[in-house]
């Protein structure tokens, strides 16, 4: 889902990384072998990252991730909902920098607000992340959907390549 005001990045070469192999099973392993996301936000003109559990849908197009109403980063999301989510793999490399990967994700969050879709975001992220069961289920905890417009996928330290998800990938 491409945005008006999010343009495709240029990139060079194709959209595949190492020859041969796609790039979606790469991403869609490394998203699903890490718990948690570095949130970027900004406001007043200045960034702001925060650690996230998060859970992504199996089609990489959302993702559900929750904060306490009463943050920094909760007002920051309310204010401006464009986002990145920094995933990658270095605490299973620590003294291999080629083998380390990592995505950024970007796109929008919102705030979940129907009782429906919160009670349903809040058990999709309970279920990849248990201890979050009782915060996700209380009043002060606030639920955001990512809708996800692109992954940024780094490998060998300098292999960069692009992949938009679609509903049927």
């Amino acid at each position: 889902m491409s945005l008006p005001d999010e343009p495709l990045i240029e990139m060079d070469g194709p959209a595949e990384t190492p020859p041969g192999e796609p790039i979606a099973p790469r991403i869609r392993g490394l998203v699903a072998s890490q718990s948690f996301a570095v949130l970027c936000t900004q406001g007043e003109g200045q960034p702001y990252g925060s650690l996230v559990a998060y859970a992504c849908e199996d089609d990489l197009t959302s993702a559900v991730f929750a904060t306490s109403k009463a943050t920094r980063k909760f007002r920051l999301l309310c204010e401006c909902d464009h986002v990145a989510l920094l995933i990658d793999n270095r605490p299973e490399f620590p003294d291999d920098l080629m083998r380390i990967e990592a995505v950024t994700v970007t796109g929008r969050a919102r705030l979940l607000e129907d009782p429906h879709g919160r009670q349903a975001a809040g058990d999709f992220l309970a279920a990849r992340h248990p201890y979050l069961r009782h915060f996700v289920r209380s009043d002060s905890c606030g639920l955001f959907r990512v809708d996800i417009v692109r992954f940024l996928h780094v490998c060998r330290f300098q292999e960069v390549r692009q992949w938009v998800p679609t509903k049927d990938t």
